[in-house]
Parts: C-alpha cells; sequence; structure tokens
C-alpha cells in the first residue's frame, strides 16, 4: 500500500508541472506583455515609453523563456517565466498587477470561502445520499417515482434562480437574514445561511439522482442477494453492505467538489458579496490583473490534483484489494 500511495505522489508533480507551462503559455504567448500593458493603461493614446515603464515596475520586461543576455544560470533564472511561474511551485504567489501581496489576499479572503463551502459540502452530501437511500429502499414505488421527477426538475433549473428566488423570498420578502454581505465571528452566520442553504438545494437533484444510480447499481448484485438469503432485513442490507460498498464512486464524486472548499464559489460570492476567494478571482478578471487570475488558475489544479491523491489514499481504506498493489 505504502508503494502505491507513493507512486501516486509522484504522479502528482509531472501534472501540475504541464498546468503551470500550460498557464504560462495561454497568458504570455496568447497576452504579450505588451498586450497586457495596454490593457491595463488603456488602449487609446499610450505611448512606447509608458508601456515600457509598467512593463519594468512588474518584471516583465525580461524574455520570455531564454535570456541570451544573461550568464550561466541567469539565462533561465533572469525570465519571465522563472520569476513569475517558477514560485508558484512553492505557493510564493508575489505582488499582483496592482502592487498587492496575493499570498495575503489569499490567507485572509480563504475563510469566507470556506465558511460557505465546508457547510454547504457536508449539508449537501447528507441530503443527497439520505434522499437518495429513501428512493432505493421504497424503489417500484411512488416514493421512488416522484422522488425521480422532482430531482430531474430540480437539475433542470440553473443555479441563478435558486440564487435569485431565495433572496427575494427568505432575504427580501419574509426578511430572515440579509441577502448580501458578510461579517467576522459569529455574526457571519446570519450571512451564511442562505448562501449555504441555496448551495444545498441547488445541487439536491444532481447529486440525489445520481446516488441513487449507484446504489441501485449495487442492489442488483449478488453479495446483496446473499444478504438477503441469510435472512438480513432490508434496512441492514442497505446501510451495511449496498452503502459501504458506493463509497468508492461517492468518493469519486466528491474529489470534484474539494477545490471549491478553499477557491470558493464565483457565482455565489459575487452575488451575496462574500469577500472570498471567488470574488478575488472574479474582481481580477473584470480589473484584467493576469497575475491574480494565473495565480488562482495554478492554485485550483494544484487542489484538485491534491484531492485526486487523497482519494486514492482513501481508495485503499475503502477497498482492501487496492492495498495489494
Amino acid at each position: 500500500m505504502t508503494a502505491y500511495i507513493i507512486r501516486r505522489i509522484l504522479y502528482a508533480f509531472p501534472l501540475l508541472a504541464g498546468v503551470n507551462i500550460l498557464t504560462f503559455l495561454l497568458f504570455f504567448v496568447v497576452n504579450t506583455p505588451d498586450d497586457m500593458a495596454r490593457m491595463q493603461l488603456g488602449q487609446k493614446h499610450v505611448t512606447e515609453q509608458a508601456i515600457q515603464k509598467w512593463k519594468e515596475q512588474r518584471g516583465y520586461q525580461m524574455p520570455l523563456w531564454w535570456n541570451g543576455q544573461s550568464e550561466g544560470t541567469g539565462h533561465l533564472t533572469e525570465t519571465i517565466f522563472y520569476t513569475k511561474s517558477a514560485g508558484l511551485f512553492l505557493f510564493r504567489f508575489g505582488r499582483s498587477d496592482s502592487g498587492r501581496d496575493i499570498g495575503s489576499d489569499i490567507m485572509q479572503r480563504m475563510w469566507p470561502s470556506l465558511a460557505i463551502a465546508v457547510p454547504s459540502l457536508v449539508c449537501g452530501l447528507l441530503a443527497n445520499i439520505t434522499l437518495a437511500v429513501l428512493m432505493v429502499f421504497f424503489r417500484s414505488t411512488y416514493v421512488e417515482f416522484w422522488g425521480v421527477i422532482v430531482c430531474v426538475a430540480m437539475m433542470s433549473v440553473s443555479a441563478l434562480f435558486y440564487i435569485i428566488l431565495g433572496q427575494y423570498l427568505v432575504g427580501k420578502f419574509l426578511l430572515l437574514v440579509p441577502i448580501s454581505g458578510y461579517d467576522t465571528g459569529l455574526n457571519a452566520v446570519k450571512f451564511l445561511v442562505l448562501p449555504v442553504l441555496i448551495g444545498v438545494v441547488s445541487g439536491l437533484g444532481a447529486g440525489a439522482r445520481w446516488y441513487r444510480s449507484l446504489l441501485l447499481e449495487e442492489v442488483e448484485k449478488d453479495y446483496v442477494r446473499t444478504a438477503r438469503a441469510k435472512g438480513l432485513s432490508e434496512t441492514r442490507v442497505l446501510f451495511s453492505h449496498v452503502l459501504r460498498n458506493a463509497l468508492i464512486p461517492i468518493l469519486t464524486g466528491i474529489v470534484a467538489v474539494l477545490p471549491i472548499l478553499f477557491m470558493g464559489s464565483l457565482i455565489t460570492e459575487s452575488f451575496f458579496s462574500i469577500p472570498g476567494l471567488g470574488s478575488y478571482t472574479i474582481d481580477a478578471i473584470n480589473r484584467q490583473d493576469f497575475a491574480i487570475v494565473r495565480s488562482m488558475v495554478f492554485l485550483g489544479s494544484a487542489l484538485y490534483i491534491l484531492g485526486l491523491v487523497m482519494t486514492d489514499i482513501a481508495y485503499t481504506l475503502v477497498d482492501p484489494r487496492i492495498r495489494l498493489l
């Protein structure tokens, strides 16, 4: 099992290097430093002197990959790739194009994102699995029939509809909680209730339907029929055998949302004015601050790869067969 885990961790490094190189190509080859300077300074009446000064202030005056005017290791280190991208491997994000410390901003804004994402993930997972188990337990009845119809209807509605409807009904019409804003400490709870509730409800249809499909696939397998033949009740079979063996695909689904735990939700944080990393990224895109956007793309990729490694490790705990690899 140790060798398996080490292999999975080693696989992450070339993936992360590929993401870093691809991100650099997208930002500095498609948009050259001159293009970035013109976007920041304005397209009209921009002199070459102003562009050159902007690049020098932000370290964009160097060559992209190879500095032929330097000597020794300076050929590689005195380049935009090394100064802007190599430090990302050590999570040194540097400064934004506006002069702010990106690492400090991330540390400050990660907590509002976590405050929304963690309750949304835990409550959503419990609600999805509970609804899926009920539909499987009452399969071939009206409970399953209408449950599937409700799930399909809910997953067919855009998340924006739930946000707008929730803000109007809960925040504006019933006046139960604020519809936007954020505060520190326990005062933040009243600002988080509505975003978390909407996050759970908006994902309930697709999540419950997917978990139902996983459980139905397990219910038809031979080991379930054997358990029933031994006299075990349907409830015991469902919770002790079916649900346990469905953990592997459930873990795979959780990986897809792991980066959101840290990165935040772009739409939710923007609509509710939550100062998290999601709104941080949106603001950087609107300001065309490429340093922040590049850092957030790399950070999101690193977290997703970390989630894949953690899932592989969790597989060894759920499936004993993997321990022998």
